[in-house]
């Protein structure tokens, strides 16, 4: 935005509360829950989901628990008004769900309303009308405050006189101040006791008080502010339940709800993934898996999200993005080399401590829930482009292919496959790890090549072992024999004896490759050149585990041979 744009706006004055007390409270139990995706939700989708969709959809909100819906705008259509009828003729909704419906403060409106809830075992009716200064004088003409205020009167009184009309309905009634993020805090205040007066709810059949931020226009402490301030100040506070519906204009709406609810408030409107008019509304999926996250539990299960999050899609044909809290494709994937590495030390030392008590925390560097928690896997976790490091491709080549790569081997392998991802200038899929191992590490035969081998255990003295091999060195065969405490030595002093040894060697390490063929095995081995710090790794795989550590001798021989020579 130019500077000179910047003089057409005003800071957002907030309410005066010097005696705030919701910076020291803690979110010790999950609110109220509420889904709104059925009509806020709906409302703001290019294309609205027709009745069937909308059956699939509320069946998935019921599914992950949700006992208070929203089911849409009765009285806005004949799509709106035939969902709920069929939601309840044809008894899709459970004893313990309540639907909830939206109605502007208009005659014609309430009536159409009340129609479409016959035969309903248990509803909200959600009463609404704007009060801000902005909504009062552009929408409603300058309409003065006493009017505003009699519109919500007036669309009480007729709740009130037709909840007779529906006997056997258990019927709550619910009243927003729409717009009261912008609304005077106390003006805001003064109409809702005004609602209260003429349904005069009790302490066992309490109203609720709907404080929609409709508009985010400020920080969420200020929202706070004017939660705390209006429980503080309202007449028979235990006689209403205070619900948030937060819009996301600042992209601070999950923000906004969990410090109203440090403030006081005792329930929560909102939508899967944030769907809404504009930047949308409260990510009920986020707030609830951030409780989750303290330990407390919601009532809802996202055990599942991945499956959650297709169902939302098809429905809604939105996208939840990459990045999206705990849904998001790639949220609990690292690329970093150094998060791989402290991701990848977290899983071991978690299974360890996991193995001495089952009871351990949660505690994974860079991970605030365990994936596992809601549907995902520990195998998307770490992946690999021209970020990564080290541990990051050794965790791919363990978890997709079975191979525990020595630690000190993790440099020399990291550096040669991420510099492949750089070439290529994206990321590199499990196979072409694997493939670049092999090609860089694994079973290498130029210049030199093992053809055959044989062991003489009788040869010398006891212990030792004779070992004659057929080698092709730079195209020539050769014969070549040694004796040494074992295969890989003998060899060793095979080499030496041939004038091939110009190396010490400092590591040799082997394993079963698990979740591979149970005849596959693996070896690692470490050189050193003469007179040189370069350590070089080779690595060799064969159903022989002897056969796999002489290729991997060869396979360092070989990587050595190039540096030495190039």
């Amino acid at each position: 935005m130019k500077s000179s744009a910047v003089t057409k706006y005003r800071p957002f004055k907030g309410v005066s509360l010097p005696d705030r007390e919701w910076p020291n409270n803690t979110i010790t139990k999950p609110p109220i829950w509420t889904s709104v995706d059925l009509r806020d939700g709906n409302q703001a989708l290019p294309v609205p989901m027709n009745i069937q969709e909308k059956l699939e959809y509320f069946d998935l909100l019921v599914r992950i628990g949700f006992k208070q819906i929203e089911v849409g705008f009765p009285s806005a259509s004949d799509t709106e008004f035939n969902f709920l009828r069929r939601l309840i003729e044809e008894g899709r909704i459970p004893d313990d769900v309540t639907v909830q419906v939206l109605v502007q403060a208009r005659e014609h409106l309430i009536k159409r309303t009340f129609a479409a809830l016959h035969g309903a075992k248990s509803a909200i009716v959600h009463l609404y009308n704007s009060t801000s200064p902005l909504q009062r004088k552009v929408t409603f003409s300058d309409a003065s405050k006493e009017k505003i205020k009699q519109i919500a009167v007036e669309g009480a009184e007729l709740i009130q006189k037709l909840a007779p009309s529906l006997p056997g309905t258990k019927l709550m009634m619910q009243y927003s101040p729409e717009s009261f993020s912008d609304t005077e805090t106390e003006y805001a205040l003064e109409v809702c006791e005004a609602v209260m007066n003429v349904w005069q709810p009790t302490e066992e059949n309490k109203v609720i008080l709907n404080l929609p931020a409709t508009v985010e226009w400020s920080t969420p402490n200020v929202h706070a502010d004017q939660i705390e301030w209006f429980c503080k100040n309202m007449q028979n506070r235990n006689h209403a339940i205070i619900s948030l519906h937060t819009h996301n204009d600042r992209g601070t709406g999950t923000a906004a709800t969990e410090l109203a609810l440090l403030a006081g408030a005792d329930r929560v409107e909102g939508t899967l993934f944030g769907n809404g008019e504009r930047t949308g509304n409260l990510d009920l999926s986020t707030v609830a898996l951030n409780m989750n996250s303290h330990g407390i539990d919601t009532g809802l299960d996202f055990s599942n999200i991945s499956e959650i999050r297709m169902v939302y899609e098809r429905m809604t044909k939105l996208k939840v993005p990459e990045r999206h809290p705990y849904a998001g494709e790639l949220v609990f994937t690292a690329f970093s080399g150094s998060h791989q590495d402290a991701i990848k030390k977290g899983i071991d030392r978690r299974a360890k401590d996991l193995a001495e008590d089952p009871e351990t925390p949660f505690g994974i560097p860079y991970l605030t829930i365990d994936p596992m928690d809601v549907g995902r896997s520990y195998e998307a976790i770490i992946r690999i482009n021209s970020q990564s490091g080290k541990g990051g491709i050794a965790y791919v080549l363990e978890r997709e292919h079975g191979l525990h790569l020595p630690k000190t081997m993790h440099p020399s392998v990291g550096t040669s496959i991420y510099g492949i991802a750089d070439q290529l200038g994206r990321e590199l899929e499990p196979s072409e790890i694997k493939d670049a191992f092999y090609e860089n590490f694994v079973n290498l035969d130029k210049p030199l090549e093992l053809v055959d081998y044989e062991l003489d255990h009788s040869a010398g003295k006891r212990g030792d072992v004779s070992c004659t091999a057929k080698i092709i060195i730079n195209g020539e065969e050769k014969e070549i024999t040694g004796i040494g405490n074992g295969p890989i030595n003998s060899f060793t002093q095979a080499l030496d004896n041939a004038g091939l040894k110009s190396f010490n060697l400092t590591d040799y390490r082997s394993h079963a490759i698990t979740g591979g063929s149970d005849s596959d095995s693996a070896a690692y081995i470490q050189l050193q050149c003469d007179n040189s710090p370069n350590l070089i790794w080779g690595c060799g795989i064969d159903p022989s585990i002897e056969i796999a550590g002489l290729n991997a001798l060869v396979s360092a021989w070989n990587s050595l041979h190039k540096i030495t020579t190039s």
